[in-house]
C-alpha cells in the first residue's frame, strides 16, 4: 500500500534502498533524480511524481500507464523502465543513460554533418519500429527526448504521453499532454485529432529537418501560430538552406512531413530503407513540389483558418473539464 505523502523528496533522501543523487530535470508532474541502488551501487534514474500529481487519480493513472509502457518495451534504442518491487509511494525506476541529449549537440553544435544527421535519423527509425509493432506511438518526440551517447547511439526517453493503440483514453489530459510539442506536432494532432504511428514519423521528420538546416521547417510568433502554420502552409525545402542536401534526401523529407498523413510514410521501417538506399528515391518533379516554400494562402483565407483552428484546443479542453466533472 502506497503511502499518502505530502511533499517530494529531496536530493540526498532514500526512497527505499535508492539514494537520490541529484535531481537532473523538473516538468510540470514530475522531477527526475539521478540515483544509486543501494544493494548493489548502480546508477538509476528515479522519476518521482509530484504530491499534487499523486492527489490527482487521472494523472496518477496516466503516470501508471508510462510506467506500464515502458516495463513492456526491451530495445537497445529505447530506455528501459524496470519492473517495480514493494514500494512506499509512486515512482519509476528507469535505466541511467550517459551521453547528451539531442537538443544539447543542436544547440552546441549547430547543423550536423549529413551522414551524421542520417545515421541518428536510422536508428531513431529502428526504435520507433520496433515500438509501433507493439503497438505504442510515443506522441512527444522531439530533441528533447533523445539521447545521444558517445558512439552517436540513440535511446527513445520519456514516455510521458505515450499512447498504447488498444488503451481507453483518460478523461483529462490537459493542454500540453493532448498536444505534444508545437514545434514537432504533426497537423492531425492540432486538429484534435489522436494521431497514430505516422504521427511520431512527421516529428521525426521536423527533427530530420533541424539536423539538417539548424532550424525547425515552421515559425511563428507563438506556439498557436507554429502549429496551426504546418496545417496552412508547406515547408521550405531544405535544400534552399543548405544546397548540398540532395534531391533524395529532400524528397524524404517531403514524404516525412506531408500534412495528410495517408501521404506519408506508413512506417518507420520505410523511411529508413529509404535513408539507407537513397539512390532507389525516386525524386517527384512536378509543380507542387517546385512551388513549396513559396505557396502561400491568401491573407483573407490564412485569417480565417487560424481562427477556426485555434478554437480547436479551446474546444477540446472545455469538452474534458466537462467529462472530469461527470
Amino acid at each position: 500500500m502506497l503511502q499518502e505523502l505530502t511533499a517530494s523528496p529531496q536530493t540526498g533522501e532514500t526512497l527505499d534502498h535508492y539514494r537520490l543523487d541529484a535531481a537532473v530535470a523538473r516538468g510540470g508532474m514530475s522531477t527526475l533524480f539521478k540515483a544509486t541502488d543501494l544493494r548493489d551501487g548502480k546508477q538509476v534514474a528515479i522519476k518521482v511524481p509530484h504530491a499534487e500529481m499523486e492527489a490527482d487519480p487521472v494523472l496518477i493513472e496516466r503516470f501508471k500507464r508510462e510506467a506500464e509502457i515502458g516495463q513492456e518495451l526491451d530495445h537497445p534504442g529505447i530506455v528501459k523502465t524496470y519492473n517495480g518491487e514493494p514500494r512506499s509511494r509512486s515512482y519509476m525506476v528507469i535505466e541511467w543513460v550517459e551521453g547528451r541529449l539531442l537538443r544539447s549537440i543542436l544547440s552546441q553544435d549547430g547543423p550536423l554533418p549529413i551522414d551524421r544527421a542520417v545515421s541518428l535519423t536510422r536508428g531513431i527509425c529502428e526504435a520507433l519500429d520496433y515500438m509501433h509493432k507493439h503497438g505504442v506511438v510515443h506522441r512527444d518526440l522531439k530533441p528533447e527526448n533523445i539521447m545521444v551517447d558517445s558512439e552517436d547511439r540513440i535511446k527513445l526517453i520519456d514516455f510521458g504521453i505515450a499512447m498504447k493503440e488498444d488503451a481507453r483514453r483518460l478523461t483529462y489530459a490537459g493542454p500540453s499532454p493532448l498536444l505534444g510539442t508545437p514545434d514537432y506536432i504533426s497537423p492531425e494532432q492540432v486538429k484534435g485529432q489522436r494521431g497514430d504511428q505516422r504521427s511520431d514519423i512527421y516529428a521525426l521528420g521536423i527533427m530530420l529537418y533541424e539536423m539538417l538546416t539548424g532550424q525547425t521547417p515552421f515559425n511563428g510568433p507563438n506556439p498557436l501560430a507554429v502549429m496551426n502554420e504546418r496545417v496552412l502552409n508547406d515547408p521550405k525545402p531544405a535544400r534552399k538552406l543548405r544546397p548540398e542536401i540532395t534531391p533524395q534526401l529532400q524528397e524524404i523529407l517531403f514524404r516525412a512531413l506531408e500534412r495528410d498523413p495517408r501521404h506519408r510514410y506508413a512506417t518507420a521501417n520505410e523511411m529508413a530503407w529509404e535513408l539507407e538506399h537513397p539512390e532507389q528515391v525516386g525524386v517527384e518533379e512536378n509543380d507542387q513540389r517546385k512551388a513549396l516554400g513559396g505557396l502561400r494562402l491568401p491573407a483573407a483565407r490564412k485569417l480565417l483558418l487560424y481562427g477556426s483552428l485555434g478554437l480547436v484546443p479551446l474546444v477540446i479542453f472545455i469538452l474534458m473539464l466537462l467529462l472530469a466533472r461527470r
